[in-house]
């Protein structure tokens, strides 16, 4: 009797009444992906014993020799969890859908595993090109930041997407701001394909000077849920406009000066690390810090003074938290807004040493 007709055979006995099952799957489809050709591919299933009884597995029967089947060949525990691993040779191109019969004395009704996939002639790994995994769509990067914005500028980023599934997609953007709008290009993202989000910002619709930072999420198709998974950090820096400053205005601005803008911190295998930076008005008017922000979670900062007379001083005083900092996507920095026309952007960096 060949494997087809003995899967058949299982299968009429699967249609009688039996016992509970006991030998369990989490999960008895999987799709191994991708695999170049004559380059097997393994999917792995996990089982329980779900009775308090030894069993063992008695027989495996896969539907065709291009696939072998690994297995415990000795008695399983009670309630013990082990794998079985289904291996298939790719020595065809083109879509996979290959099964397997595994009998045990735990039940008469056989319990049934199968593996999807494709072979191409060709596989590339895009891991370093596109290093940021989400499902079976990868990225170039999942951060955005769009720096000096002056108010009416338009600017676009661009995201790099590949596809690296078995199935087409139809990537789109969800939770977007009024500020901004996406575009991708292909909208239809076929298996090995890779495409383009492009991202625009519209300044015009941003409230206020200084940080405006949100969150969207990338998904595969219209319709998904949104999943933490697939977060996209973006950041706008919408500056104050200087353009109608006479010449003689300005050499009577003030100017902010700063003892580093750089700040090394040392945990020393503490929990926090702290630093002073001094701020001073070197011009010859008033200095306003008008807006004070961090980019990211894990520092605490306090301001002496927010306004400064010409020639006086303040400390910025950052307490940098470290198992905040571990969780953050992207780099540590502060970010003030000040009525320096030539400098109205100050960032500080923290390198934070762990």
């Amino acid at each position: 009797m060949n494997k087809k007709h003995t899967i058949l055979s299982l299968l009429l006995l699967a249609a009688l009444p039996v016992a509970a099952q006991k030998l369990v799957s989490v999960k008895t489809t999987v799709d191994a992906g991708k695999t170049g050709y004559l380059q097997p591919v393994t999917a792995v299933f996990e089982f329980r014993n779900k009775s308090h009884r030894k069993l063992r597995i008695t027989q495996v029967v896969p539907d065709c020799n291009c696939t072998t089947i690994d297995y415990p060949k000795g008695d399983i525990g009670g309630n013990d969890k082990f794998q079985v691993r289904m291996t298939y040779n790719a020595r065809q191109l083109g879509h996979f859908d290959k099964q397997a019969a595994i009998v045990s004395n735990g039940s008469k009704e056989p319990v049934y595993i199968r593996m999807t996939g494709v072979v191409l002639s060709d596989i590339q790994d895009f891991s370093g090109t596109y290093p940021i995994e989400m499902g079976d769509l990868r990225l170039d990067k999942s951060v955005l930041e769009f720096d000096d914005i002056n108010r009416g500028d338009i600017q676009q980023q661009e995201l790099h997407i590949y596809n690296n599934g078995t199935k087409v997609y139809y990537p789109n953007l969800m939770h977007l701001p009024p500020y901004l709008t996406a575009l991708f290009t292909p909208e239809r993202l076929s298996p090995g394909r890779a495409g383009k989000m492009t991202v625009m910002l519209n300044s015009a619709k941003l409230h206020d000077y200084g940080l405006t930072q949100t969150s969207v999420y990338l998904a595969g198709n219209l319709g998904d849920k949104v999943s933490p998974d697939h977060e996209i950090s973006v950041s706008a820096v919408l500056l104050p406009s200087f353009s109608d400053l006479s010449s003689a205005a300005r050499l009577q601005a003030p100017h902010i000066q700063l003892s580093k803008e750089v700040v090394d911190l040392d945990f020393k295998g503490k929990a926090k690390a702290k630093d002073v930076i001094d701020i001073t008005n070197t011009g010859q008017s008033a200095l306003d810090i008008s807006s004070l922000q961090m980019f990211t979670g894990g520092l605490v900062i306090s301001l002496g003074k927010k306004h400064l007379n010409p020639g006086e001083t303040t400390k910025l005083k950052i307490t940098a938290e470290r198992a905040e900092l571990l969780k953050s996507r992207t780099r540590p920095r502060i970010l003030m807004i000040v009525n320096d026309p030539q400098k109205p952007k100050v960032v500080i960096t923290i390198n934070a040493l762990r």
